[in-house]
């Protein structure tokens, strides 16, 4: 008997898992692949997530891996060019953009040394009820026979397509439809002028990203709406290096001349935008299983770590200090909501591609005052309140300085 089974040990389960057993609690973190492995991601850590991780003591080994630092945004909207960089979240003034077979092990290593039980290869097959109350999970180990494990909480970390959250039936809400296809791969060879930089192209219909990653590669990502996932699909490749040819014409000729393509393409247009009610008797939801919208702001690792944090939190409450299952787990939903909403608008807007007169606006702003821009990065990054910088005050106040600006 645990008192939490956790089913996932990527980006939300494993740190999940360490914070609980960190405070005492026996836990399980079952995931059916073996670590390291490779998984689909946008790699991008913000500065915010990783003060976190520095928080729980686990930054310094990220950065004993090699992964190169990222310490300036620049973002090319057509001519205009928008430069600069998210102020320091507490210490940490960087981000790293780490491959995730680094990442995701190095995770699973702290859960295991926690005190949390891994089961490697374990592949969770339905939940255990009794009555509506979930009581457990069964499933097996590769190679072995089907196994029962019962705790008073099981915890879905288990991504997009959570087995647990469709076993619950959990409630979606403020939905939006997929916007954006894409697809990636890993280059080497480019100038060094790239290493340092979270660079992004965005031109009409096309978004292209090029950010710095372990083994002195380049992940390059051309996404793309996804009213154009037949035809992207239908000529990956073809469709790849033609966005980067319309959107970022310097970058393609500088692949064809001197880089080398490492990897193969991977990518999809699954990318739906929700909120889904991340709790019910005996089961709770974190990172993409319960919230998850489109990667053009790179936010999805850190969103898995803040739930994580927050929801260790509201578990440790219920299991060590009595309190009420509803009213934890409640302000555990409560926090997530208030704490993504801006971006999460934010976010669904990029991912449209279409820019209204204002946002154009405050473009121009940003490309004429790097404190501006810095700022911008920054409300991206966790560091600057978005709420504050998206203020129609704030807002009026910028747009008023670039009229003021335009009319000299």
């Amino acid at each position: 008997m645990y008192d939490v089974i956790v089913v996932g040990a990527r980006c939300a389960g494993a740190p999940l898992a360490m914070l609980l057993a960190n405070r005492g609690h026996r836990v399980v973190v079952l995931d059916r692949v073996r670590f390291p492995r490779d998984t689909l991601s946008t790699h991008y850590v913000q500065p915010s997530a990783l003060a976190r991780l520095d928080r729980w003591g686990l930054l310094d080994r990220l950065v004993a891996t090699g992964c190169p630092p990222i310490s300036e945004a620049v973002w090319r909207f057509g001519e205009l060019v928008v430069r600069g960089f998210a102020p320091p979240a507490g210490t940490v003034s960087v981000a790293y953009a780490p491959r995730r077979y680094v990442l995701d092990a190095l995770l699973v290593d702290a859960a295991r040394e926690a005190g949390a039980e891994v089961r490697e290869g374990f592949t969770v097959r339905g939940l255990v009820f009794d009555g509506d109350r979930v009581t457990g999970v069964r499933g097996r180990s590769h190679g072995g026979s089907d196994e029962v494990l019962r705790a008073p909480v099981v915890v879905g970390a288990d991504g997009r397509g959570s087995l647990v959250a469709r076993a619950v039936n959990a409630a979606a809400y403020n939905e939006r439809p997929p916007l954006t296809v894409v697809y990636y791969t890993y280059w080497r060879g480019l100038d060094p002028a790239h290493r340092g930089r979270n660079e992004v192209y965005i031109k009409d219909d096309k978004q292209i990203g090029v950010i710095p990653t372990h083994g002195d590669t380049f992940l390059i990502q051309a996404a793309r709406p996804h009213s154009a996932l037949a035809e992207y699909r239908s000529d990956i490749e073809g469709r790849y290096h033609a966005a980067i040819a319309e959107a970022a014409p310097e970058l393609a000729d500088e692949l064809a001349r001197r880089g080398t393509r490492t990897e193969r393409f991977l990518g999809t247009g699954a990318l739906g935008n929700y909120y889904r009610t991340p709790y019910g008797p005996g089961w709770a939801l974190a990172g993409d299983a319960g919230y998850h919208k489109d990667p053009l702001t790179g936010q999805g690792i850190g969103d898995a770590w803040r739930d994580a944090e927050s929801l260790a939190h509201a578990l440790h409450d219920v299991l060590d200090g009595g309190q009420d299952w509803n009213t934890a787990l409640g302000a555990y939903e409560k926090a997530r909501n208030a704490e993504s909403e801006t971006i999460y608008e934010f976010t669904c807007e990029a991912a449209s591609f279409r820019f209204d007169a204002m946002t154009n606006a405050l473009l121009r702003v940003l490309a004429a005052d790097r404190a501006q821009a810095d700022r911008f990065f920054g409300v991206i990054a966790g560091s600057v309140s978005a709420e504050e910088f998206f203020s129609p005050e704030n807002l009026l106040s910028l747009l008023q300085d670039q009229v003021a600006l335009e009319e000299l």
